[in-house]
C-alpha cells in the first residue's frame, strides 16, 4: 500500500536516515527494530507523511497507481493511515469517551458517520478502556494514557495503522492485547506498521522485520531470517542467543 524509495533525512546536517527503500504490504503487521538512534520514529513519520523525507519518494496505492504521499491534503491523509506518537499529551482535560470520539473526526459529513458509534465502542472494547469513559484523560496512568490514545487511533478505522512504540508503558496483559490487535487489523486485511525495542515482541507479531542501525536498512524479511544472533550481536553490541517457539525467535542476552 506504501512503497518508500531511497529515503534519507538530514537533520541539523546530521543524516537520520540513509537511502531506506522499503514496502507496506496491507494483510501483514511490519516491526521496525534497531538500538536508540536507528532512524525507526524518523522511518515512520516519513512512511505515513508526516515529514518530507530530504531524498527519495514515498507513494500510495491508490486504485492500483502509485501516488506521492507530499500531494494528499491532511484530511486524505487522515482518512488512509492514523499514527500513535510516543507523545500520548493532551492539553485540556478531555473526558476519556471525547478523546476517542477525536479518532472519527476525519469522516466528519461522510456517510461513515452512521458508523460512529459502533467503531467507538469496537476500539474501547478491544483496548480495555471502556470502563474509564468518564474520566479525565489527565487523570490517567501512563499506561491508561497509551491504551485511550491506542482507542482514539483504532476509531479512525484506516487501512494503514502506524504505531510507534505502542507497548512501551504497557503491563504484560495489556502488551499482548496490543499484539493481538495488530494480528486482527492485519488479518482483516490493513497494514500495520509497529516500531518496538522488544526484538522478541517483534518476533512474536511481525510478518516481516525491518532491522535498523544508524540510520541504515541493514536487513528486511522474516522475523526468523532477520533476527539472528549474528545479526543482532553486530547491530546491538551485544552477544545473544535465539531460542525458538513455536517457529518464533526468542531473543535471550548472554549474561
Amino acid at each position: 500500500m506504501i512503497t518508500a524509495s531511497s529515503i534519507s533525512v538530514e537533520l541539523d546536517g546530521r543524516a537520520v536516515l540513509s537511502s531506506v527503500s522499503l514496502d507496506v504490504v496491507a494483510g501483514e503487521v511490519l516491526a521496525l527494530v534497531g538500538p536508540n538512534g536507528a532512524g525507526k520514529s524518523t522511518l515512520l513519520s516519513v512512511l505515513s507523511g508526516e515529514r518530507m523525507p530530504s531524498a527519495g519518494l514515498v507513494e500510495v496505492s491508490v486504485d492500483g497507481v502509485g501516488r506521492d504521499i507530499q500531494t494528499f491534503s491532511p484530511l486524505e491523509l487522515a482518512r488512509i493511515r492514523s499514527v500513535l506518537t510516543q507523545d500520548n499529551a493532551l492539553s485540556f482535560p478531555f473526558r476519556v469517551a471525547d478523546v476517542i470520539a477525536m479518532g472519527r473526526a476525519p469522516w466528519t459529513r461522510t456517510g461513515e458517520l452512521a458508523r460512529d458509534s459502533e467503531v467507538i465502542a469496537w476500539a474501547a472494547t478491544q483496548t480495555d478502556v471502556g470502563h474509564l469513559a468518564g474520566r479525565r484523560f489527565t487523570e490517567l496512568s501512563g499506561g491508561e494514557k497509551a491504551r485511550v490514545s491506542l482507542a482514539r487511533v483504532l476509531a479512525q478505522d484506516t487501512p494503514v495503522v502506524f504505531l510507534d512504540e505502542p507497548t512501551a508503558a504497557l503491563d504484560l496483559r495489556h502488551q499482548e492485547d496490543v499484539l493481538r490487535i495488530a494480528r486482527s487489523l492485519a488479518a482483516a486485511g490493513r497494514a500495520v506498521v509497529v516500531v518496538v525495542h522488544d526484538l522478541s515482541l517483534a518476533g512474536a507479531v511481525a510478518d516481516r522485520v525491518a532491522l535498523l542501525s544508524a540510520g541504515s536498512l541493514v536487513a528486511v524479511g522474516s522475523p526468523a531470517s532477520v533476527l539472528t544472533a549474528d545479526a543482532i550481536s553486530a547491530v546491538y553490541g551485544l552477544a545473544v542467543r535465539i531460542v525458538e517457539i513455536d517457529g518464533r525467535p526468542l531473543i535471550v542476552p548472554e549474561r
